[in-house]
């Protein structure tokens, strides 16, 4: 929709641009063109500080770019009720007030970009009930009030981009229930606008470019169930996506470009199902793991470029069935295997241009599918073997390419048997050397056939050595080594005995294993239990020792308690109290009272 206005804007201005020169007829105001026939008035660049009096009532078009224009005050174009567009951009606006454009309730399009607004008050877009296309973007914009728009119900198109906006109200969006595309690109936003854009259950475009977004929070998109293209691209801190901050959306195409995801986001991935376009270039994304994007059922088309690619596992676009195109140009990949895909037969479009490809059995599938597959013009190029390097894909003849394209079977070197028998706790190395083309992976198995890792106390070196630290009973057993690359595989067994220490040694052993470390999940002690680290006589001693100390403690309390209470001096038993006794009333006649003094005696326990 936008792009049609556009080509309508540069199908007008073509067409002014014949004629100018040409004496019209009709009024027009001064220091405007006016071409009556197509009912524009075209006053750009002329200088002008206020709006111009006389422009024709039936103007379907007024542009008034380029100029000195700095406020529009209330009812600024009267008269012209039916303006379908007006341009003011590239203006100094600095003010809009309240019911300006009242009166254009025919308004379609609205340009107000490239101005000096920092503000625009609620009120200031009132009487614009039929406007479909707002650009407002290149300003100074701070905030976006509540019901900025209210009064905007046809609105289609908001481009905002380019603002210096710090704060979406949550209710600034109230109202437009029909807009479709929404451009926030370039502001100042450093998160997403979540109550705000709740109110937009129409969207069907968002592009959010070169924010300050750390992350995508969950259900950051509620109410959004009509979205269908999404794009948050240029945002350097935006480093994860939490595990449903897609949630609620249908979305046919996602562009998360330009971050700094070190991860492919799975989890807020898999439940869109609709989804047939995904770009997630120039992100910090190593390896396209297997089995991980088989909910993305309609996929067609996934661009991850220059993203610093290392590896595409095989079953990565596993139940794929719809995918034709994959572009991880420019990336750091050495191969793509034909085991990545659900199936290359609908594989249209393939680019893997400025990736150091060797030239092996591996990427035969690609010179087989040539009359198939499109390099749109930057055909791959082989970086080893050395005899080829440099030399494009459609270089070779279809001679040379069973000669070219070959692999040899991965070989191990070390074929010496290693049977190994030590004492507990001592540290045993297995030697595991390999040699093919492409150099094969070396993976070592457990006595349980479980794979080891590089870490732990029984380890794969970088090397392909196995170490196991501290040797225990429980690690007997025959280990086994597996070199392999796609043209096959070689594999040798090695055995460990491992002696335990005698009873007084082995419980000295399980004291310092108890002591020093964990065992990991899965792993018992030895013959399943350890035994219990210490015997009858330390028990005893220990035991001992804690009842002196007790006895000990007591008997310093009491010897305190007993010099204290010496120092206090002579201790009294009975205590005696002195008391005055009421009144007593002499006889009748002499009408004298007397008073009798008391003492009593109280024995102290």
């Amino acid at each position: 929709m936008c792009v049609a206005a556009d080509w309508r804007r540069l199908y007008w201005w073509v067409v002014l641009q014949w004629v100018v020169g040409v004496a019209l007829s009709g009024p027009c105001a001064q220091r405007c063109d006016c071409l009556p026939k197509l009912l524009i008035a075209n006053c750009s660049t002329r200088q002008l500080s206020s709006i111009p009096a006389g422009v024709p009532d039936n103007t379907l078009s007024l542009n008034l770019t380029g100029n000195h224009l700095k406020t529009l005050s209330r009812r600024q174009f009267p008269g012209l009720t039916r303006l379908r567009e007006l341009d003011l951009s590239n203006n100094e606006l600095t003010m809009i007030e309240v019911q300006a454009f009242a009166g254009l309730q025919n308004l379609l399009t609205l340009r107000l970009s490239h101005n000096r607004l920092k503000i625009i008050p609620v009120g200031a877009f009132s009487g614009l009930p039929n406007v479909q296309f707002l650009d407002i973007s290149q300003n100074e914009i701070l905030v976006f009030l509540d019901d900025m728009f209210r009064e905007m119900p046809g609105l289609q198109s908001l481009e905002a981009s380019e603002n210096d906006l710090v704060f979406i109200s949550s209710r600034a969006f109230s109202g437009l229930t029909n807009l479709q595309e929404l451009n926030l690109d370039r502001c100042n936003l450093t998160s997403v606008p979540i109550e705000a854009l709740s109110q937009l259950t129409g969207l069907m475009q968002l592009r959010f470019r070169r924010l300050g977004l750390t992350t995508l929070p969950n259900n950051s998109f509620r109410q959004l169930g009509r979205l269908r293209d999404l794009q948050v691209s240029h945002c350097p801190w935006l480093n994860s996506l939490a595990a449903n901050s897609l949630f609620g959306l249908n979305l046919t195409s996602l562009t998360l470009s330009h971050c700094n995801l070190s991860v492919v986001p799975y989890s807020p991935l898999h439940h869109l199902v609709y989804l047939r376009y995904l770009d997630l270039s120039y992100n910090p994304i190593t390896a396209i793991l297997s089995n991980l994007l088989g909910d993305l059922l309609r996929l067609q088309e996934l661009h991850l470029v220059g993203a610093g690619l290392l590896r595409i596992e095989p079953g990565a676009f596993r139940n794929l069935a719809f995918f034709r195109l994959l572009n991880v140009s420019e990336n750091r990949l050495a191969t793509l295997e034909v085991s990545a895909f659900h199936s290359v037969g609908t594989l249209e479009v393939l680019r893997l241009d400025g990736n150091p490809l060797a030239c092996d059995c591996r990427l035969l599938w690609v010179m087989l599918r040539r009359p198939w597959l499109l390099f749109e013009g930057r055909s791959p190029a082989c970086v080893t073997p050395v005899q080829v390097q440099g030399r494009t894909f459609g270089d070779f003849t279809e001679v040379e390419i069973p000669r070219v394209f070959t692999c040899r079977q991965a070989r191990i070197l070390t074929r010496k048997p290693q049977d190994v028998r030590t004492d507990e706790g001592h540290t045993v190395l297995f030697f595991c050397a390999a040699d093919g083309d492409p150099a094969p992976l070396i993976i070592w198995l457990n006595p349980k056939r479980s794979v080891l890792t590089g870490s732990g106390r029984i380890r794969v070196l970088s090397n392909g050595t196995l170490e196991v630290r501290y040797a225990q009973v429980q690690d007997s057993g025959y280990y086994l080594c597996i070199a392999s690359n796609a043209a096959g595989n070689d594999s040798i067994s090695v055995s460990l005995r491992v002696r335990g220490f005698p009873t007084s040694a082995r419980n000295r052993s399980g004291s310092f294993f108890l002591e020093g470390w964990s065992f990991t999940s899965g792993q018992a002690a030895v013959n399943g239990s350890q035994p219990f680290p210490f015997d009858v006589k330390t028990l005893v001693i220990a035991v001992t020792m804690g009842f002196l100390s007790f006895l000990s403690s007591v008997a310093v309390c009491f010897i305190f308690m007993f010099f204290w209470s010496q120092s206090k001096g002579q201790i009294k038993h009975t205590a005696t109290i002195d008391f005055v006794p009421r009144s007593a009333a002499t006889a009748s006649g002499g009408g004298r009272s007397t008073m009798e003094t008391g003492r009593f005696t109280m024995k102290l326990i």
